[in-house]
């Protein structure tokens, strides 16, 4: 009797323990502060919510960093702690090897919220010559090795005559980037599996695939500028001959600059968007660390701040983003509340 009270007794300790993490760093000490790591693009709407959740007047401000999606999902996983981010902003999904080593790490409880939708918005200067793109095009300007082949194009008109017989120059995301992600799988993909050869090796030789569809160029003509959507921006205002790959609401924001190139006949605009016609639309997303939830204070009254900002009239959507659907929202409304655990067998 005495040994199953001992086991129970040490049980609860290890309970405790466990629950007492977020609030210590090992060595002692806690935090007050929401800390945040991610996207740069989902960045300044979560540091939009942060003003207004700090003008609430009950929590401090979060403490922001933009990482990127990539890195940002190694930090948010490292650890369950005070030394460790409680939420992870991201402008794609978590992969199934992500969600593997949060495990592995022990944040065993994260919750998946769907703030609402962004595009990855292809541009160009105003001054420059207008054209329009197809993702097939986009992917032979920019892929290592399109359809298996070296890449070899130097202008624009290598690709296809009807275009500007000017040096491809495009300056997109780096690799750590959720944009860029979102990039090989909703444009580049796209532009791969026109060729029904390469299509079918997704089946035989799945690798290889992913090398010809995902593999971007290194030899000049694609410019990794770093997690920072405002410098392409900069860039395409003076070089007007350039084109830029960024989230539809740098575009938004810089439309007095820049304008957003057509794909497959579809222009990058809210509506188009929202409704998915456009072919660069893709979810936004913020993933809660559930452990920390009631350790760092305010973490849930967060999470239910940016659902609020984000509808149809709300001030996130005048800052760029796309309000969800009105049963996403809802249903986000409700994972707020319950705070229901993200299962692996949802990601890829």
């Amino acid at each position: 009797m005495k040994t199953k009270f001992a086991l129970i007794a040490m049980s609860a300790l290890a309970l405790a323990g466990c629950e007492n993490q977020a609030g210590s760093s090992g060595g002692g000490g806690s935090r007050d502060q929401i800390r945040i790591v991610g996207s740069s693009t989902v960045f300044p709407f979560a540091k939009a919510v942060s003003e207004n959740f700090v003008n609430m007047g009950s929590f401090k401000a979060p403490v922001l960093e933009s990482t990127g999606t990539g890195a940002g999902m190694s930090l948010f996983c490292s650890g369950v702690g005070a030394d460790t981010p409680d939420i992870e902003n991201a402008s794609r999904r978590m992969k199934a090897s992500e969600f593997e080593l949060c495990q592995k790490n022990g944040v065993t409880d994260i919750v998946e919220i769907n703030i609402g939708i962004d595009g990855i918005a292809v541009a160009q200067s105003n001054e420059g010559p207008s054209f329009s793109l197809t993702p097939e095009q986009i992917y032979k300007a920019i892929a290592a090795k399109p359809f298996g082949k070296e890449n070899t194009t130097k202008n624009w008109s290598d690709i296809d005559a009807s275009l500007p017989s000017l040096p491809i120059s495009v300056y997109g995301p780096p690799s750590t980037s959720g944009t860029r992600d979102a990039l090989t799988e909703l444009i580049m993909e796209v532009g791969c599996k026109t060729d029904p050869e390469t299509k079918a090796l997704k089946d035989s030789n799945k690798d290889e695939y992913e090398a010809i569809c995902h593999e971007i160029r290194t030899d000049g003509p694609y410019l990794d500028t770093g997690e920072n959507d405002n410098l392409i921006v900069q860039k395409l205002k003076s070089n007007p001959n350039a084109v830029g790959i960024f989230g539809y609401s740098f575009l938004e924001e810089n439309l007095d600059t820049v304008r957003g190139i057509t794909i497959s006949g579809v222009k990058p605009a809210y509506d188009a968007i929202a409704s998915g016609e456009y072919p660069g639309a893709r979810p936004l997303y913020i993933y809660v660390k559930k452990q920390h939830v009631g350790v760092i204070p305010g973490i849930q009254e967060f999470v239910t701040e940016f659902i609020n900002a984000g509808t149809r009239d709300g001030y996130l959507v005048k800052a760029g983003l796309i309000a969800s659907p009105d049963a996403t929202r809802e249903s986000m409304k409700e994972a707020a509340k319950t705070l229901p655990l993200l299962t692996k067998d949802v990601l890829k």
